[in-house]
């Protein structure tokens, strides 16, 4: 049968069977009348060489309830940017595209920075960051999508009950998470699997049940990039630059909105996207960075939410991570056992050694530098900074679009 637990501190909306699909977009077509929606595309230069971004579209072609879809281009350069252009030229649902890396945005860039407000690095936190700004300029929009852009087994789908719990006036969220399996022929998803959750039950079984850590556990998948959330969230929100993104995400809105309107929903029935390399040599890339990341993160939010960490807890961490991962392995194995699923012991324990490395190293940073890069700013303290800088923007993409 299917699952049907409400288990966790937010509501589970889950997937009994399909849905039918037309009577759901209509619902949403409906609702969207009084609740605009915005979808923002993150995108980099190997998404638009890939088929993922053309399923993506095609499907997209058949949405009709979008007021509006802003694609945000990171690491782009002029090529790929005109590349981009052709490709959204004559879509159906009226598109912008916002060049990150072109010259007006740069500008831009350089104008919060002279006064005060950095947007970090190239990368997906600030890309989304300036998007969410762009919707809040136009003020079209009450509600904003959010989905990668190389998902394979994309359906239309995804969009439909990512939007209906924010759109639906009785359901009335203000974010909901996007969850779905990981498997093709084995096991997918390590950096969650074998990192994220160990990790979170680590600490839960070092300094007990903080509400955050219960909150964050209550996540099906915490690292999805797919969500919805009401646009006023996006203007109050900060945004991490950094593989934190996700898990900084679910922090600022654990603080800003009440569990009550916090949900997570099942998408798809499987769900396939370009799988990063675990980069076991190299703790600039891969999955090996990003959960040096979110160790960071994690570490850093649990420290605002007022958890003192003493001196032996960082060495009783990596021991009860270790232990607590090298169980997970086997749970995971017996369950590809019984599913007739390849499962490679050998790698996944590699993928736990590197993990334990990146843990080691993200302590390292957090006792060095508790504090850490600061998040991007929200949108009301940069509107503070630069009083007319929406309309600047507006211009900016504007002249980049022509």
């Amino acid at each position: 049968m299917p699952d049907i637990y409400q288990d966790g501190s937010i509501t589970t909306l889950h997937r009994f069977g399909s849905s039918n699909l037309n009577n759901l977009e209509e619902e949403i077509y409906q609702f969207s009348k009084g609740r605009p929606i915005a979808l923002v595309l993150p995108v980099v230069p190997q998404d638009i060489k890939e088929e993922a971004l053309r399923i993506i579209l095609k499907e997209l072609r058949r949405v009709r309830y979008l007021r509006q879809i802003v694609v945000t281009l990171g690491q782009t350069d002029r090529k790929a940017f005109r590349k981009a252009k052709d490709i959204f030229r004559d879509f159906p649902i009226d598109s912008k595209l916002i060049w990150n890396t072109g010259a007006r945005i740069q500008k831009l860039y350089r104008l919060l920075e002279n006064n005060g407000i950095s947007a970090g690095a190239d990368g997906k936190g600030r890309s989304t960051w300036m998007a969410y700004g762009y919707i809040l300029a136009l003020g079209e929009c009450e509600i904003i999508a959010l989905h990668d852009c190389d998902i394979l087994t994309y359906s239309r789908e995804l969009l439909h009950r990512l939007c209906y719990p924010l759109t639906n006036p009785v359901m009335d969220y203000k974010f909901c998470k996007g969850y779905y399996s990981r498997v093709t022929d084995r096991l997918h998803g390590r950096v969650t699997r074998l990192f994220v959750f160990p990790l979170i039950k680590s600490l839960k079984r070092l300094i007990g049940q903080p509400p955050f850590l219960r909150y964050l556990e209550s996540f099906r998948y915490p690292l999805s990039g797919e969500f919805s959330i009401v646009a006023d969230l996006t203007r109050i929100n900060r945004v991490s630059g950094d593989w934190g993104l996700e898990i900084g995400l679910l922090a600022g809105v654990y603080r800003r909105s009440s569990l009550n309107r916090i949900c997570q929903v099942d998408l798809l029935e499987n769900y396939e996207h370009r799988h990063r390399p675990l980069s076991a040599d190299s703790p600039t890339t891969g999955m090996f960075k990003m959960s040096i990341d979110i160790t960071r993160t994690l570490l850093r939010i649990l420290s605002n939410e007022g958890i003192i960490f003493p001196k032996s807890f960082f060495n009783s961490l990596n021991c009860t991570y270790i232990k607590i991962a090298e169980d997970t392995i086997k749970k995971y194995e017996d369950d590809a056992n019984i599913n007739g699923l390849f499962y490679d012991r050998h790698e996944e324990k590699l993928a736990v050694e590197t993990f334990m490395k990146a843990l080691g190293i993200g302590i390292q940073d957090f006792l060095d530098d508790p504090l850490g890069v600061p998040p991007i700013p929200d949108w009301n303290r940069a509107i503070s900074a630069v009083p007319n800088f929406f309309d600047l923007l507006i211009d900016a993409v504007e002249k980049d679009n022509q």
